[in-house]
């Protein structure tokens, strides 16, 4: 390389003599620090010094640029400057000015970023002799500011474009959609039962499950659109080419089913599955937060209808979450003021037939509203955390209630999972039954299977405490969607409650759930718990359950919920409740007028079907078949039945089918296109109904069926 001479930076501006081997000493410890390196230059730009350091990262030695123009060294500018703003190396140099941390890639093999400064050298009649200065690497900075640069646009975890990016990317395509005129579409998506594998299997598995679910999202999705990952388990997709809805039905089947597949990790085989909500931009539209909240109602409603499935926006859904909106404001108002009160079902031994205590209850009774329901109400409470102050109030008033009764009764009330998992609970339990003086064993506590499925430690030290304090502790509405029994191992419940939805139909023919019950029943006598059956109503159901051998009885056949003043004379009555019901099951009916043909006794009488269920119907006649009678019924152009007639009353009589019917094949007769009603604009537009043929399709719920 030889000797370094580099200009003195003094006014002089000539080459450093003398202090050569200090110089050098000092030049060289400097470049060795790996800090950075000298260059010197001629007055006609040509590298006359460059440190072997700088060399060597060119890819070559310090004697083959001595003579090569310092620009030689370097790529073409890039976008990346720091003190002197965007103007070129060159600028500076043709200009003879001194010049400070230009920022430059150099000619390297791999990417290397230098940060140049420089000074012009002149002698003392003031010719230029050329440049001296230094060079900074900046390769590291620059490749943490890259990083940084992604970090704040993609997703560190799943490398998919973030919540901003897809923002912007969103607000774009608005735009160019609406240049075009044409449609876009933004789908949101959820992934169903995430919190389970994080809860269970721990979140580093968790983080290995999101990646996968991208790798296959942007595998599905192609070219077709843009996939971000917008936070927790939640991505979205923007599809600026398809808003057709049949093929965004295609395409969301195609998205489920991918995600749906089972997950391979580490020796743990996962199964999640996916919801979509998707909206379609109109052809104007340009507002990215009018679509976004469009898809998340979309969303929101794919959910309510169970998951695993696809919901496209429509207006009746913004009109659902303003009403929602509109009950959370009141609902947050409604324990400030008295709006809520309990009431109480009463529990009665089978045995012995006596009260053994009541079951308190939650209603809402809005100043506007009028009641509202507890399956619209405690849900929201629980999304919005209001669930502990009203589950408090609820359990302070019942056991308040609950100590003017004989000592004999219990009272049962309802814990919320939120609540189950509080660590203040237990002492909140005892400081209740002090202030109310309601002696622990007075008190039954009921809880999901959920609670306990989730497995929580506290959920389970909770219990363990409660259970101490002399408190009981009920399973309430058991066998509803689960199938571990594996808990009732670990938690000492003190009673199983039977689902009214098991003992529902249990006398109809057929049915299988009486075993069930039986089951049941068996699994807690052989546990040591009690059992308690659930909404019973009809007097055959309530032979049933006491000849299966169930403890207790609850449901209207003894009572609807009561007002705490008729719970407390009934309570101080001390008489044997009197069992009033239907004397037998009735089964859901399906409201209808349908002609009919009734065969009896070789007449065929015309007639009219006003309702139907699986176990019989409601028939009008002119001329009615006595009681005891059997009949035919032919409906039109439907099937045919045997039945027996029940009782009559004026035209009417009440039959019952020989074996139970399929309800699903009870169809209205097919019409002519030509004598089909017209179908009104509002029904057109509501949930997909088209034609008359889509509304006849659709399937009642049990409330349209219900007599």
């Amino acid at each position: 390389m030889g000797r370094i001479r580099l200009f003195s930076a003094a006014a002089g501006s000539e080459p450093l003599k003398d202090e050569g081997p200090q110089w050098e000493r000092l030049v060289r410890e400097f470049e060795s620090s790996g800090k950075g390196w000298f260059w010197q230059t001629q007055a006609d730009s040509t590298i006359s010094y460059i440190s072997d350091k700088a060399a060597h990262a060119l890819g070559r030695e310090p004697h083959e640029l001595i003579g090569q123009s310092l620009s030689s060294c370097l790529a073409p500018d890039e976008p990346f400057e720091v003190g002197s703003g965007h103007r070129s190396l060159a600028f500076y140099l043709s200009t003879r000015v001194p010049f400070e941390e230009i920022v430059m890639r150099a000619r390297t093999p791999a990417e290397t970023w230098w940060s140049i400064s420089g000074s012009p050298s002149f002698d003392h009649v003031g010719r230029f002799l050329g440049y001296a200065g230094f060079v900074v690497d900046l390769t590291a900075a620059r490749q943490a500011e890259i990083h940084l640069h992604r970090l704040a646009r993609y997703d560190s975890l799943t490398g998919l474009a973030n919540r901003d990016v897809m923002q912007q990317s969103l607000i774009e395509a608005l735009r160019s959609a609406a240049r075009r005129k044409e449609h876009l579409t933004l789908a949101l998506l959820d992934l169903d039962h995430f919190k389970a594998v994080n809860d269970t299997l721990g979140h580093p598995v968790g983080d290995a499950l999101l990646k996968l679910v991208a790798s296959r999202l942007k595998e599905t999705v192609g070219n077709l659109g843009r996939v971000g990952r917008i936070g927790g388990d939640e991505f979205e997709i923007i599809l600026p080419n398809i808003y057709d809805e049949e093929d965004l039905g295609a395409f969301c089947k195609r998205v489920i089913t991918s995600l749906s597949k089972p997950y391979y990790i580490g020796s743990d085989v996962i199964s999640i599955g996916a919801t979509i909500g998707l909206a379609v931009s109109g052809y104007d539209v340009t507002d990215a937060d009018e679509i976004v909240r469009n898809a998340d109602l979309a969303l929101y409603s794919a959910k309510a209808a169970g998951r695993g499935t696809f919901k496209f926006f429509a207006p009746e859904m913004l009109a659902d979450a303003q009403e929602r909106r509109n009950m959370e404001f009141d609902l947050r108002s409604a324990l400030a003021e008295n709006q809520f009160s309990v009431v109480y079902q009463p529990s009665v031994h089978i045995g012995t037939q006596r009260l053994s205590g009541f079951e308190a209850l939650i209603r809402w009774n809005h100043p506007d509203r009028g009641p509202v329901s507890p399956d619209v109400f405690i849900p929201l409470a629980e999304e919005i955390g209001l669930i502990a102050p009203i589950g408090e109030w609820v359990l302070r008033a019942a056991c308040a209630e609950a100590a003017s009764w004989p000592q004999d009764l219990r009272v049962a009330v309802n814990l919320s999972p939120l609540q189950c998992s509080s660590a203040s609970l237990p002492a909140l339990i005892a400081g209740v039954l002090s202030s109310t003086g309601l002696p622990a064993n007075r008190l039954e506590l009921e809880i999901t299977e959920g609670v306990v499925l989730a497995n929580n430690e506290q959920t389970y030290s909770n219990i363990a405490s409660l259970k101490s304090l002399g408190v009981k502790i009920a399973l309430d509405d058991f066998g509803t969607g689960y199938s571990s029994l594996g808990y009732l191992r670990t938690v000492a419940f003190d009673k199983i409650k039977i689902d009214k939805s098991f003992v529902a139909g249990a006398v109809a023919p057929g049915s299988k759930n009486a075993p069930i019950i039986r089951a049941v029943v068996s699994l807690a006598s052989e546990l040591g718990m009690e059992s308690t059956a659930e909404g019973v109503e009809s007097q055959d159901e309530l032979a049933l359950v006491r000849q299966l051998g169930c403890d207790y009885v609850q449901g209207y056949i003894y009572g609807k919920p009561m007002a705490a003043t008729e719970a407390r004379l009934l309570a101080n009555e001390g008489a044997t409740p009197a069992a009033n019901g239907f004397l037998r099951f009735r089964n859901e009916r399906r409201r209808l007028i349908r002609a009919a043909e009734v065969k009896h006794s070789g007449k065929t009488i015309p007639a009219r079907v006003r309702n139907i269920s699986s176990g019989g119907a409601l028939l009008e006649c002119e001329e009615v078949p006595p009681i005891g009678a059997h009949i035919t019924v032919h409906l039109s152009a439907g099937p045919t039945y045997d039945a027996e007639v029940r009782w009559v009353r004026a035209n009417l009589a009440g039959v019952e089918f020989s074996a139970a019917i399929d309800l699903s094949d009870v169809r209205r007769p097919s019409q002519s296109t030509s004598t089909l009603p017209v179908m009104p604009d509002y029904l057109r537009s509501k949930r997909g109904i088209n034609s008359l043929d889509t509304l006849q399709k659709k399937r009642f719920t049990p409330r349209d069926l219900r007599d």
